[in-house]
């Protein structure tokens, strides 16, 4: 009886040993993973997709939502084309619900250079408008260049 007691004392420790070590392992596989996913530049995508999919799941849809103003519905669309030019999807899936603003484009963008008044010429074409919307406010000595290498991403504008 005394040895079956040890015996059952002595596998609880080795269980208990085996749970610590296989809890150490499981945090260290996750350190692993979350620096893994870090240095691919994939951590933010997949914290983005999160925080959208958890929004997506609380937004009450069925909810009346105001009208939008016009002037509203002209800056979601800037800033809709600016998001999908970025390929900050996430964001966007995020700011469509939570703006109230259809999914839908709402105006295309010859309307929207129309609107707002922006000189296009073939390189702006490329680029989204809001990007000449600021080219446009900025001090001629401080313009971007045409080039655009005053900063941003590799392939993207500053």
């Amino acid at each position: 009886s005394n040895r079956r007691a040890s015996a059952w004392h002595s596998a609880g420790r080795r269980g208990y040993a085996i749970r610590n070590a296989m809890s150490a392992t499981l945090d260290e596989l996750k350190q692993a993973l979350v620096e893994t996913l870090d240095q691919r530049g994939v951590l933010g995508q997949v914290k983005a997709k999160v925080r959208a999919e958890i929004f997506a799941a609380l937004d009450d849809e069925q909810a009346p939502r105001p009208e939008l103003p016009r002037e509203n519905v002209v800056i979601n669309e800037l800033i809709r084309e600016y998001l999908e030019y970025n390929g900050y999807l996430h964001a966007l899936s995020v700011l469509l619900p939570e703006s109230g603003h259809p999914q839908e484009r709402q105006f295309d963008r010859q309307f929207l250079a129309a609107e707002l008044q922006v000189q296009e010429d073939e390189r702006s074409r490329s680029l989204p408008l809001i990007y000449g919307l600021v080219r446009g406010l900025r001090p001629r000595s401080d313009a971007l260049d045409p080039a655009g290498s005053a900063g941003g991403a590799p392939g993207r504008p500053p």
